[in-house]
C-alpha cells in the first residue's frame, strides 16, 4: 500500500527528500508526473489517464505535506522501508488503508517511472 501522511504532521519537512520518487510535497505546492521521474511529454498512467507529464496537478493538501499516491512506491527498487516513515520525527508517515498494493504493483509503479 501507499503511504500517507496523517493531520499530525509538523510540517518539518524531514521526509520530502527523502522520497525516490519525488512523491511528497509541501502543502500547497502543485506537483507533476515528470517531477523526479524520466517521465516526460504525454503518457498514460497505470491508471489509464492520459496526461502531460509535465502540467501541474492539484495539491493534495493545502495545510500539511502530502503524498501523491500514484507515484509512491514505499520505496520498493530503492530501500528497504520507506525513507520518509524512517526519518518522520513524529511517526505521521503511515501504510494508507485505502491504497493496497502488492510489491508487484510497486515495482510495476518504479519501473512506469523510472525506467528498467
Amino acid at each position: 500500500m501507499a503511504i500517507m501522511i496523517t493531520d499530525d504532521c509538523i510540517n518539518c519537512g524531514a521526509c520530502e527528500p527523502e522520497c525516490p520518487n519525488t512523491a511528497i510535497y509541501e502543502g500547497g505546492v502543485e506537483w507533476s508526473w515528470s517531477g523526479g521521474t524520466k517521465l516526460d511529454g504525454h503518457i498514460t498512467t497505470l491508471k489509464g489517464v492520459q496526461v502531460d507529464s509535465k502540467q501541474d496537478q492539484e495539491p493534495g493538501s493545502e495545510d500539511f505535506y502530502y503524498i501523491v499516491t500514484d507515484k509512491c512506491t514505499e520505496c520498493v527498487g530503492f530501500h528497504d522501508e520507506p525513507q520518509c516513515a524512517a526519518v518522520c520525527p513524529v511517526d505521521c508517515c503511515i501504510a494508507d488503508p485505502t491504497n493496497v498494493e502488492t510489491e508487484e504493483e510497486l515495482k510495476k509503479k518504479q519501473t512506469f517511472m523510472h525506467g528498467g
